[in-house]
């Protein structure tokens, strides 16, 4: 079987002498590994594109044997410029590409996960700052996405609209209003093992964050509090829900 793909290159190493194998993000057929024989020396079939955050027109081809999947050749659509030269900001990106890999993305979120990371990649190559908690809030979005992200609108325990004061309760997965806080505090209930309590502004950041891109993300300053607790909310999530820790350069599962 042989088909063609737009991908993003998420990853790349060398299993030969001249032989690469490369992880791709493909726009209609999610995280895919495809090696390329040769990859590292020849130009005519891979025109020296094969590098980290590049845009890619693909031709792949399955072993005869179905085991894996050949990258017959590849063309260049577009590559970052400014950002191989920023380290900060390749930190940054190289973050994005690992929640990817750990998270996975299947078939059916394929094109929204594509566009999610070549706007986040065209964004770090080209504005002229990011927002402080951009690694964070890429995971959020993915977990988005993916459909694996709370509901920022409502309570989840009454239904009501989520304000001043709500609780992200994180092992719940979802809010809880300030009255059913307080309903929960007369009726002496022990409190949460693990919330984290947004300001109308957390909340609009939060919410914002999951239905946007990354390149229509504001800028303006968060107060510290907002931050940490925007900060906390999606660590706090991602460990939970997810299974993913960021530790020593690579997520880890929890």
């Amino acid at each position: 079987m042989e088909w063609t793909e737009q991908a993003l290159v998420i990853r790349l190493g060398a299993f030969r002498e001249t032989d690469l194998w490369v992880r791709l993000l493909c726009r209609s057929r999610g995280l895919l590994t495809v090696f390329a024989f040769g990859g590292s020396r020849s130009r005519r079939r891979f025109c020296g594109c094969l590098d980290v955050l590049n845009e890619l027109d693909c031709r792949v081809k399955s072993s005869r044997d179905g085991r894996f999947l050949n990258l017959e050749e590849a063309s260049l659509r577009h590559g970052p410029q400014r950002l191989r030269q920023d380290w900060q900001r390749m930190g940054i990106a190289v973050n994005c590409l690992r929640f990817v890999e750990a998270l996975g993305v299947a078939e059916e979120n394929a094109a929204e996960a594509y566009a999610l990371l070549q706007d986040f990649s065209r964004t770090a190559d080209e504005a002229p700052e990011l927002p402080s908690l951009s690694p964070l809030f890429f995971r959020w979005r993915l977990a988005g996405t993916l459909g694996l992200a709370p509901d920022m609108e409502h309570c989840g325990v009454c239904g009501g609209p989520a304000g001043e004061g709500s609780l992200l309760v994180v092992d719940e997965g979802r809010l809880r209003c300030r009255t059913c806080r307080a309903e929960r505090t007369a009726a002496g209930i022990v409190p949460e093992r693990y919330g984290v309590e947004l300001t109308t502004t957390a909340l609009d950041v939060l919410r914002r964050v999951q239905q946007e891109f990354p390149s229509e993300w504001r800028r303006s300053p968060l107060l510290p509090a907002d931050r940490r607790a925007c900060g906390r909310a999606i660590d706090g999530f991602v460990q939970y829900h997810l299974g993913l820790a960021w530790e020593n350069g690579y997520f880890r599962r929890v």
